[in-house]
């Protein structure tokens, strides 16, 4: 049970960053040629590549109580992050993050740059799809690495953000626009649970808890959570509908 929470949190996590770096690639591609935007993302993944192969092992030789109250806590600082980012878009309070303008943003931004040379390597495109797939494959790694060092499964980990990034490649290869058909928030709203569960479950464990049921136990949690974010979502929605209201009436 535990491994396959670990693993469909990793993909959907990496889905959810991916789909980001994703639209920035394509933005540059497009608009500034895939040259310089291939170069950027090669370039970035090779930095990904060595930052986990170091803090991998290293995270590896700590004692495993420690390192899940650590890891546990720092996964409750992103999952509720993410869950109440989440919670405040489906409800209405914040707007939900649009892929189609995001593209149509960067693809503006890289035309306002002028031509590109033939057959050269373009610095902005190069700069901007490396700073972007950096960015967002950093979120990636701390998942996976800190995710699989805390349940002992660093492959199981890596395999769930490795088929998110064959999935979102070939998405990205058949439809070549942005993902906004991806329902964005509920994948957050999903990874937001799962890390808030797994920080909640492995935090506790850190500090010398002892869950009744074992693994089982993550079952439980995320059930709270997701009735706990179902009640929050619907008592948002209507404060959120009262506030409009009472503005329309002042108006």
């Amino acid at each position: 049970m535990n491994g396959v929470f670990l693993f469909l949190s990793s993909f959907l996590a990496s889905s959810v960053e991916m789909v980001e770096a994703l639209t920035i690639v394509l933005a540059v591609g497009l608009t500034r040629g895939w040259r310089s935007a291939l170069v950027g993302t090669g370039a970035a993944l090779a930095v990904l590549a060595v930052v986990v192969a170091i803090f991998g092992p290293v995270l590896g030789q700590i004692p495993l109580q420690p390192l899940r109250l650590i890891v546990g806590g720092l996964l409750l600082v992103f999952g509720v992050q993410w869950w109440r980012k989440a919670m405040l878009r489906a409800s209405g309070f914040k707007a939900l993050h649009d892929e189609d303008a995001t593209f149509a943003e960067e693809t503006a931004s890289a035309r306002a740059q002028g031509a590109v040379n033939p057959g050269a390597i373009d610095p902005y495109g190069f700069a901007l799809t490396f700073k972007s797939v950096l960015l967002e494959g950093l979120e990636v790694a701390f998942i996976v690495v800190t995710f699989g060092a805390s349940a002992q499964r660093l492959g199981l980990a890596a395999w769930g953000a490795g088929t998110a990034l064959l999935v979102v490649l070939a998405l990205g290869l058949l439809i070549h626009k942005p993902l906004s058909q991806v329902p964005e928030n509920t994948l957050k709203f999903t990874v937001g649970v799962m890390l808030t569960t797994f920080g909640t479950f492995w935090a506790a464990e850190g500090a010398g808890a002892v869950w009744p049921g074992a693994d089982a136990s993550i079952v439980g949690l995320l059930a709270l959570y997701s009735l706990a974010s179902y009640g929050y979502v619907t008592w948002l929605r209507r404060l959120h509908s009262a506030r409009v209201s009472r503005a329309e009436v002042t108006a």
